[in-house]
Formats: structure tokens, C-alpha cells, sequence
């Protein structure tokens, strides 16, 4: 109830204060028990004057205003029509040690309307008038706050002159009470004001604070201190200067650039992190930082006329940036947090798509066009780095012509990653060519970004990815491809070792020839996708003979000889395979059986002519048909054995068809 009571109170003081239609008679009781006190005293002479110079408005006719007529503050200044003086000859030096008693300071010691004659008068200046004063006393408290006093001609002050100084004296603590009570709800009203507009940005701050935190995007968060200071200082123009790498579509936010000739104030604010000020010509300038918790991000720069600005407006700007700045740290740190989860899981994914496959040529093909997509780029080059020619050579290429294409080792910028083990990043190959590059000049590519694939510290590839537009690639992009160029190089050698390894199961060690479980197998899937085929099986005649006379070595030499001869005699599509001690046999896709017989002739020709020691082979051929009743690996080597047998009873280094 206490509370209500009060509260009501307030609130009719408040409508009071704000009604300037009350008469004298309608002020409130609170209002009018208001007054002066002695501590007071040495701050009311601008109350003093503007108090005398509107009586001496409202009182005009009035006798003695052309004369020696005056308003004495207690302390001895004068207040003459509407000013302050301080000298001599003014009935303001009334000072009883310089001049003697005047009838104001008696009237201020006695606290009584006093009339002094000129004869009483000390002071030469003085004996020429007659002296009245009447002191003004406060409403309440009682005691005297100024004196109202008057010289006359000698002999001429009458009692009825100074009843005429009261009456004005009443008139003039009226005035005076007037100006104080307006100064007095002229300051609640300035507090109240002042106290509903920290009220109010206090709501602000918090509203916009509540909208910062409901982002978390920089965008948003950007857009939304720009828009809140444009609604709470319409005229003030509002700039955001960032430090970070961060391109912005609002065109306030700008680079922070320290070398421009008008970003000192900035450039002081993001050092020190403090607020910076400038005024000059009417204007106010400021420099707010953007601070977070890991540092500074940026600078507010506002521009607005001086008069528009306080400091209440400063502490609220100070407090508005900074939630600007933890909202913009955390907005940045869940975009990084973001971006990390992505490419975590990029290189999740594509070190599990790498892996999936241990064909060399798939791996890369398939690599090149996951870059291509991840770094948003026009081409991309993966090169493998050949230990035994010591060059690099192009395993994968969206440039036809660089497929297949070798380089040396010291070439382009294979060549610097080759001596520096280091990713490169280009912005520009137009205005900086700092080595040749067939890529970049083909492709007519100005940004690149590349990497070497390092396994145990050594180069074994490069990765190359161009841009057609400058500046394409930013240091983000550089730090991922780095990454990413590790799990490339693990599945490039693995494939390549995968490779090697297959390469040692399926080939015969001495002859360098396929193994028999790698012909079966062929055979067995061009079985499937053919409609014919042939086969050819060799044996060297007389081959223990040879192994009993020269001894095992000579006879590894003379089937390494036979291999290389078949090898050179047979297409690339056909398959050659050591069928099992000196017995060799070709398979043929697609082949006839007159065209497979000219071949097994062109090897017999071959193996008797070029071999030392001479040897000489016996060749049994055969040949299946899609037509055929049974059609199977089994049945074709059948038929072949069965043939090569004839042939070697028909005396050996013959041919014949099974």
C-alpha cells in the first residue's frame, strides 16, 4: 500500500512538472515548499539577474529606474539592469571595511528596511545622496538571499519611498521565485528526460543484443548493427571496417586498410582497442573497436554533427560494439566450426572413395573431378613422379593434349615443388610468371593452386588445380588442398603398390611373362564378351638336352630369349603366359585360325634364327567359336596340348592345328 501510495505521488509530481498552465495559485504544495538554502547562496546570480532584469520589464514607469537602483547579491555584486557589476561608484561596493555603513549592508546585517541620510554616509562619494535598502528574505527558510536598495539626492528620501522599495522588493522575490521554481522542474525534467532516454537505450541495447545473439550467421550479424544504428542515429553516417578475409555484399562493410589517408582514427581504435574521438568544423567523429574475447575484428567509424552526440551516447555505443563484436566472434566461429565439419568430412569421404579402389588410373581419374568440384576450378592436373626416368608423367587431366605427357623434374612448378616439398598459390600467372608452365598456358589459366603428394618425405606426384579468373584461390582453399594432397599421395601409392604387388602374382619372375592362373582367368572373360579366340602353345625342343649340355643358367637365358621373341611377335591385346616349364602359350582374342598360324610361324622363324645356343620350338594351336558345343578354358588348352603333341611326333619344329 506504501508502495502504491508513493508511486501515485511520483506520478502526480511528474504530471506537475509537465503541466505549464498552472498559475502561482495551482502549484503544487510540494512545489511551492521548495526554496533556497546558504549553501546556495555563491550560485544564484544568474538567477539574481534573469530575476531582476524581468521585474525591471514588468515595472516599467517605475520611479528611481533611471537612478541609482540596484540588486545586491549578500556577497556585495551588484545586479543593475540586468547585468553584474563590481565597482567603486556603484552602491554595490557597500563593504563596511573599505567604505563604512550603507543603508544595504545595515538592511542585510539587521535584516530590516533601512533609510540612511547622507550626512551618515563615510564615504565622500556617498554624502551626496540618501541611502534606503530593503533585504528579500527567502519563503521558508527566513533568511536573507538579496538586498533591493536605492540612492536619492540628499534629503529627499521620505518613509513613503522606502514602503515603496518593499512593495518592489516583494515583487522582485516573486520573479525570483518564479525563475527559481522553473529552474528547479527545469532540471527534473532534464533528469527525467535524461533518466527515460538511458531507460530507453537500455532497451535498445538489450533488443538489439537479443537479435545479435539470435544470428549465427556474419552476414546477419553485420546487417543487423549497421540497420540498428541507422534507426537509432538517422543522420550519422556508419562505416564497418573489418580486418578479416571476408568479402561482404553491404557496401558499409570495407577492408580495414591502414595505408588510406583518413583510417588513422581506425587504425588507433583497432590497436589500443579503445574508443578514439575526433571534432572538428561541427562534426564528431568516432572510432569504435569491435572486440571479442580472442581480439579485435574490426572498426565502427561513425560521422554525425557534434550536437547530436553525448557521452551517454558514447558508453552506449561502447557497450553496442562490443556485443557487436562477441556476436560477430561467435557468428565467425561457428562459420570455422562449419567449414572444419565440411572438410572433415570431405576428406572423410573422399579418403574412403580413394581407398575404395586400388586401379590406379580409376583412383586419379576420380580424384581430378572431386577437385575439380570441391574447389570450384576449370581444370586439374595429377602427375606421377616415374623413379626410374625421373619424370613426372600426367596420370590424370581434364586437357586432352596433357594426357600421357612427361616432364622433367626440374620443369614448371613440378620442378619447385620437386626442391621445396611445399604447396604453391598464384594469384595472378599473368602479372607474375615466375616459371614456365605448359598448363597454364594451354589452358590460358591466371590463379593455381598446387601441391606435391609426399609419402615418407619424398615427392612421388603433383596436384595442380587453375582458375581462368585471377585471385580465384584463397589461403582457406591452400590449407585444405594441403590436407587433402596427403590422402592423395597415400592412395596414389597404394595403388601403385597394389599394382606392383598384382603385377608380381600374375607375372612369372623369369620370363617376365603372365602366369598360367592369370591366362585362365583372362581367357575365361573374353569367353564371356567374345564370340571367338585362338590359342597358341609352345614348347622348346629339346629342352632338358640343353639344360644337361650348358647347364640350368643357359636354359633360363634361352626361355627368357623365346619370351622376348613372343612378346615382340604378338598385338597388345593378345596375352602371353608361361604355361608351365619350358611350355609357353598366347592367347589371341578375336583371331582366326589362318592369321593365328601365321603367327606361331613368324615365332618358329623367329626363335631358330635369333637364339644363342639355337633352339628351335614345335607350336600346337586351336581355336573355339561361339558356335562351338563346349566352350570352356579347359577344352582350348585340350585341343592345343593334343595338337602340340602331334607336332612334336611329327619330328618337332613344326606347327600344328589343332
Amino acid at each position: 500500500m506504501v508502495n502504491k501510495r508513493k508511486t501515485q505521488q511520483q506520478q502526480d509530481v511528474l504530471e506537475d512538472l509537465e503541466n505549464p498552465t498552472r498559475t502561482r495559485q495551482q502549484l503544487p504544495g510540494w512545489l511551492q515548499k521548495q526554496d533556497l538554502t546558504e549553501a546556495d547562496l555563491p550560485y544564484i546570480h544568474s538567477l539574481l539577474v534573469c530575476s531582476y532584469s524581468e521585474w525591471r520589464e514588468d515595472v516599467d514607469g517605475f520611479p528611481w529606474l533611471g537612478g541609482q537602483l540596484s540588486l545586491l547579491h549578500p556577497d556585495g555584486t551588484c545586479i543593475s539592469a540586468g547585468q553584474m557589476e563590481d565597482n567603486e561608484s556603484n552602491i554595490a561596493s557597500w563593504s563596511p571595511d573599505r567604505i563604512g555603513p550603507t543603508a544595504a549592508s545595515t538592511a542585510l546585517e539587521t535584516c530590516r528596511p533601512t533609510l540612511m541620510r547622507a550626512e551618515e554616509h563615510q564615504h565622500f562619494r556617498l554624502k551626496a545622496f540618501d541611502s534606503i535598502a530593503v533585504p528579500i528574505f527567502t519563503r521558508t527558510t527566513g533568511f536573507p538571499c538579496a538586498v533591493v536598495a536605492c540612492l536619492l539626492p540628499a534629503g529627499m528620501a521620505q518613509a513613503g519611498d522606502l514602503k515603496l522599495l518593499q512593495a518592489a522588493a516583494l515583487h522582485i522575490r516573486s520573479c525570483i521565485y518564479r525563475h527559481f521554481e522553473n529552474l528547479f522542474v527545469g532540471g527534473l525534467l532534464r533528469e527525467r528526460k535524461l533518466s527515460m532516454k538511458e531507460e530507453s537505450r537500455r532497451d535498445i541495447l538489450f533488443d538489439v543484443m537479443r537479435r545479435l545473439n539470435d544470428h549465427i550467421d556474419v552476414e546477419n550479424v553485420l546487417s543487423e548493427v549497421l540497420d540498428s544504428l541507422e534507426q537509432l542515429y538517422p543522420i550519422c553516417k556508419a562505416d564497418l571496417f573489418l580486418s578479416q578475409d571476408y568479402n561482404s555484399p553491404n557496401e558499409k562493410v570495407k577492408p580495414l586498410a591502414f595505408h588510406l589517408n583518413d583510417m588513422d582514427l581506425c587504425k588507433s581504435a583497432f590497436v589500443d582497442g579503445k574508443i578514439r574521438e575526433d571534432r572538428y568544423g561541427g562534426r564528431h567523429k568516432l572510432a569504435v573497436p569491435l572486440s571479442g574475447k580472442q581480439g579485435v575484428y574490426g572498426v565502427l567509424r561513425l560521422d554525425l554533427p557534434e550536437s547530436e552526440f553525448d557521452e551517454a551516447d558514447i558508453s552506449f555505443l561502447s557497450m553496442l560494439a562490443a556485443s557487436a563484436g562477441a556476436a560477430f566472434e561467435k557468428a565467425k566461429l561457428h562459420e570455422q566450426a562449419n567449414i572444419l565439419v565440411g572438410e572433415l568430412r570431405l576428406i572423410n569421404e573422399l579418403t574412403q572413395r580413394l581407398n575404395s579402389s586400388l586401379k590406379l588410373s580409376d583412383t586419379m581419374q576420380f580424384a581430378s573431378a572431386e577437385l575439380l568440384g570441391i574447389f570450384k576450378s576449370d581444370f586439374c592436373c595429377i602427375l606421377q613422379f616415374d623413379v626410374d626416368t625421373q619424370q613426372f608423367v600426367v596420370m590424370s587431366a581434364n586437357v586432352t593434349e596433357m594426357l600421357g605427357e612427361t616432364y622433367s623434374k626440374d620443369y614448371g612448378f613440378c620442378g619447385v615443388m620437386w626442391s621445396t616439398k611445399e604447396p604453391i598459390i598464384l594469384s595472378d600467372y599473368c602479372s607474375a610468371t615466375p616459371v614456365a608452365s605448359q598448363l597454364m598456358d594451354v589452358t590460358n589459366s591466371r590463379s593455381l593452386l598446387a601441391a606435391p603428394l609426399l609419402l615418407n618425405g619424398e615427392v612421388i606426384g603433383a596436384v595442380l588445380i587453375t582458375k581462368y579468373e585471377p585471385n580465384h584461390f584463397s589461403y582457406d582453399n591452400y590449407k585444405l588442398l594441403q590436407v587433402l594432397s596427403a590422402h592423395l599421395g597415400l592412395a596414389m601409392s597404394n595403388a601403385t603398390l597394389h599394382a606392383k604387388v598384382r603385377k608380381m602374382v600374375i607375372t612369372d619372375n623369369l620370363t617376365g611373362l603372365f602366369a598360367r592362373h592369370y591366362l585362365n582367368e583372362r581367357i575365361g572373360r573374353k569367353q564371356l564378351r567374345d564370340n571367338s579366340g585362338s590359342l597358341i602353345v609352345v614348347d622348346i625342343d629339346h629342352f632338358k638336352k640343353i639344360n644337361d649340355t650348358y647347364g640350368h643358367q643357359v636354359g633360363d637365358d634361352i626361355l627368357i630369349q623365346v619370351s622376348g621373341i613372343i612378346r615382340s611377335s604378338i598385338r597388345d591385346s593378345d596375352i602371353a603366359a608361361r604355361w608351365g616349364g619350358e611350355e609357353l602359350a598366347i592367347y589371341l582374342p578375336l583371331l582366326g585360325l589362318e592369321k593365328t598360324e601365321r603367327v606361331a610361324e613368324r615365332i618358329r622363324q623367329r626363335v631358330e634364327s635369333e637364339t644363342n645356343p639355337q633352339v628351335t620350338v614345335s607350336c600346337g594351336i586351336s581355336e573355339w567359336r561361339l558356335a562351338d558345343e563346349k566352350i570352356s578354358v579347359e577344352s582350348l588348352f585340350y585341343k592345343a596340348d593334343m595338337a602340340l603333341y602331334e607336332a612334336k611326333h611329327q619330328g618337332r619344329n613344326c606347327i600344328v592345328v589343332g
